[in-house]
């Protein structure tokens, strides 16, 4: 198969970049700063060469837009709506002007378009959407207005010899160094991975094996059209997360942290609370319907494999000096399954 990346070079990118290239398909990856012939410049708003790289593709699977790792100010939060609808429209364009279009188009999308919920999971058919819950901040309903404009750019685009596929991830789990996975172990290992203003917020996640497995699924199953959540059926409550991650890098202790100090600590590294103190309880309605099977259904034995791939991959080889990076490694991250990613969601 030949499959199409749009900001393909972030967290998530670089991990189905590696699972399909090893698989022995021809993956391109769009990004704004090309390096390598299977990436191709584009800047994620017009038209350009690469379009051509749409045309006899068989698989699109959108990932860009700007990293919501980042303090949520008016410019930022405004920055991540217009990338995410923007490229989601020109993408829908390219397929639609192709001679040969692809037969599935894959949108990213995002679990944060659930509400903030402790009581009931939130599935596809009928979970909660967000922006109307009591006791949160206002801006939050600024990221559920993001994503449901994210999936509504990918519905409107008129594609109607393409699939469409709306990727409603939770926290892609890897190994990769400054994925989400990372930045969390480094907080446990530092004893910092306690409770977050009690910690009852649920976290929702998937295994990065269990996201190319999906995806997969996904592009095999001619059925299956709209949003669909890309989560691990065992969300958990925060509190319990990070004991069960902490366990996993033998880290007996996580301090504790309040709302303030998490305020405190989230200026610090320029990110937002929202990360740390909504409630994700997402679980795949779609996905489990249809069949499809997790190899990594629960947090403790997932984060126990993470933890040992990470130590292995920070392991030098006999005979090569350890430089901080292994072939398993990205340049970048993101969170919700993106960290960071040079500004962007997945350096488009």
């Amino acid at each position: 198969m030949k499959i199409v990346i749009p900001g393909g070079t972030g967290q998530v990118g670089t991990i189905l970049d590696r699972a399909f290239t090893s698989a022995g398909h021809d993956v391109v990856l769009l990004t704004r700063s090309p390096e390598g012939g299977r990436q191709v410049r584009w800047d994620g708003r017009t038209l350009g060469h690469w379009v051509e790289q749409i045309s006899g593709s068989d698989v699109v699977v959108n990932l860009a837009g700007r990293s919501v790792s980042c303090r949520y100010t008016a410019s930022n939060l405004e920055a991540m709506m217009n990338s995410r609808v923007e490229s989601t429209r020109v993408v829908g364009e390219a397929i639609a002007r192709a001679a040969r279009p692809p037969k599935v188009w894959m949108q990213m999308s995002t679990a944060t378009i659930y509400a903030h919920r402790f009581d009931e999971a939130n599935d596809e058919h009928d979970g909660l959407t967000g922006g109307d819950e009591p006791g949160v901040p206002g801006y939050w309903a600024y990221s559920v207005e993001i994503a449901r404009n994210w999936e509504a750019a990918q519905q409107q685009a008129a594609t109607p010899h393409t699939r469409k596929v709306a990727l409603r991830a939770a926290m892609v789990m890897s190994p990769d160094h400054g994925g989400v996975f990372d930045v969390l172990s480094r907080l446990a290992r530092l004893g910092l991975g306690g409770p977050v203003a009690g910690g009852r917020q649920y976290v929702s996640w998937i295994h990065d094996q269990d996201f190319v497995r999906a995806v997969r699924f996904l592009i095999d199953r001619d059925d299956l059209t709209g949003p669909v959540n890309l989560a691990a059926p065992g969300p958990l409550p925060q509190r319990e997360f990070m004991r069960e991650l902490r366990s996993a890098w033998r880290v007996p202790v996580g301090l504790p942290a309040t709302r303030w100090m998490a305020e405190v600590g989230a200026f610090a590294i320029r990110s937002d609370t929202e990360l740390l103190l909504k409630s994700r309880r997402v679980v795949p309605g779609r996905l489990s319907d249809a069949g499809f099977t997790f190899t990594h259904p629960h947090w403790r034995a997932a984060a126990t494999d993470l933890a040992s791939r990470r130590r292995r991959n920070r392991r030098p080889r006999a005979g090569v000096p350890h430089r901080g990076r292994t072939s398993d490694t990205p340049r970048t991250g993101d969170i919700d399954g993106r960290v960071r990613d040079d500004g962007r969601h997945g350096r488009e």
